[in-house]
């Protein structure tokens, strides 16, 4: 058989790297749960036309089709796949199938309703550094039942904030949430004539891909705005602040080019407000940036990036925004907003970088020694008892000389080495043999103790893999 060949775009963690994976989404877990978040998990699978009723997505949906011929006169897939559900697709983001989980599930939930959810997701796109076909993404949001208040719109990404500040101990660098709005961006281009909103904002989501002279040529050629236009456009995406003084900015820009809008005076006033609250809360994490644009068109207020400060240049790793309409049955709307932290992107930057470091690849804190095999049942005995307190532990695969169990444990990163003791015994000879206590080294420092499963404990340090920054 030939070696296997890595699928592009499938990213596959060694023990390191799903060691520090494990310990972001377990932080992230704990913060999201300390602000009220109930976890929940969806399907994988959503009906083709939930997935692309918002947003350009088609392109990167993965379609489910019938791998295996059906036998004749057996129900064809869409039977299958249940009345009036034609095709189905794998979720490319949370936040869809989430929609779809509030309208189905509405008469359960108490509004307003905080979620957080970890699962993989799955995106057509070309791969390349960071982005993935199948990656893991960490949501939170919450949805109210009509009306959501605005303040969330300012809690959330404090609540993400705090989240990726709690990963500082495992070496990943301070966060910054760049956020917009989408009324201020609305409100502006159509006070300058523009009808093509979901178009400008597509091109203006590309600044930090082409730069600004290619964003300009697009917006003259696919949305039809003027060389002034576009002009206009580039300059109220190139302002940003960590104040409200961005807003003046913003009224200054508008009143030079004739703009009078009433949604555009709503959206700055909620912008104000966010910037205004957020650098109360978490002074100079949340930063007004008119560029951010947001490709997916659910979006309707405030929208954010976050970037790793010092590390700008490997793009944003948490992204959302506010939606109004995704979740609506035509009777019942139910408002939201939300971020997502693409968890896998976090982790592949933090390698690639070589930010931090695993203290060992595997949980095990001690190996506990086998004398022979015919006293193997004894060192299970030890390891059992060891467990039973807490204590991650393996035992030796083989009864090799103590030196080479050493060595066993020492390419494993375990810290501590058990050798059982033995029974009180008589020699062949008639001559008493007295028992030995079991003893414990620590194969870093050579240090040797006697040990009792029933009260020894590793250093907390030692107790399970630790996620550290790499120069710490």
């Amino acid at each position: 058989m030939a070696r296997p060949t890595p699928l592009s775009g499938f990213p596959e963690w060694l023990p390191a790297g799903r060691t520090i994976e494990q310990h972001i989404l377990d932080a992230l877990r704990r913060t999201f749960e300390l602000h009220g978040f109930a976890g929940i998990e969806t399907r994988a699978v959503e009906p083709l036309d939930q997935l692309l009723r918002k947003g350009e997505t088609s392109k990167e949906v993965y379609v489910l089709r019938r791998l295996q011929e059906e036998p004749a006169g057996a129900p064809d897939a869409a039977a299958d796949a249940g009345a009036g559900a034609s095709q189905l697709g794998l979720h490319f983001d949370l936040t869809v199938p989430f929609a779809r989980y509030v309208l189905e599930n509405a008469g359960h939930l108490a509004f307003p309703f905080k979620r957080y959810q970890i699962q993989k997701v799955w995106r057509g796109e070309r791969p390349q550094d960071g982005r993935f076909r199948e990656f893991v993404q960490a949501d939170i949001d919450v949805v109210g039942a009509g009306e959501l208040p605005y303040h969330y719109e300012v809690e959330l990404p404090l609540v993400i904030a705090e989240a990726l500040g709690s990963l500082a101990a495992l070496g990943v660098p301070p966060v910054r949430i760049l956020v917009n709005n989408r009324k201020v961006a609305e409100g502006f281009y159509r006070g300058l004539g523009l009808e093509d909103i979901d178009g400008v904002l597509r091109c203006i989501d590309k600044l930090d891909k082409i730069g600004a002279d290619a964003v300009a040529r697009v917006l003259v050629a696919e949305t039809g705005a003027s060389p002034e236009q576009a002009a206009a456009c580039l300059e109220l995406a190139a302002i940003s602040g960590g104040d409200a003084s961005v807003v003046d900015r913003v009224r200054v820009l508008a009143k030079r080019e004739g703009i009078e809008s009433e949604l555009l005076e709503t959206g700055l006033a909620e912008l104000g407000a966010l910037v205004t609250a957020a650098a109360e809360r978490a002074p100079g994490v949340v930063v007004a940036d008119l560029k951010i644009a947001r490709g997916l068109d659910y979006y309707t207020g405030s929208v954010y990036e976050t970037v790793l400060v010092g590390h700008e240049q490997l793009g944003s790793i948490c992204s959302g925004g506010r939606y109004d309409t995704l979740a609506t049955d035509g009777a019942h709307t139910y408002p939201g907003v939300g971020l997502s932290i693409g968890v896998s992107r976090l982790v592949s930057r933090l390698l690639a970088a070589d930010l931090v470091r695993v203290s060992r690849t595997v949980p095990s804190a001690v190996v506990v020694a086998v004398t022979s095999e015919g006293s193997r049942s004894g060192s299970d005995r030890i390891a059992a008892a060891l467990r039973a307190r807490g204590i991650p532990v393996e035992v030796a695969p083989t009864a090799a000389k103590f030196g080479k169990q050493i060595k066993y444990a020492d390419r494993r990163g375990v810290p501590f080495v058990w050798f059982p003791g033995s029974a009180a015994a008589v020699a062949e000879d008639g001559t008493p043999v007295a028992a030995t206590a079991d003893q414990v080294k620590d194969i870093r420092s050579g240090a040797q103790v006697e040990a009792d499963a029933a009260t020894w404990a590793p250093p907390a340090a030692d107790l399970w893999p630790r996620v550290e920054p790499a120069l710490g």
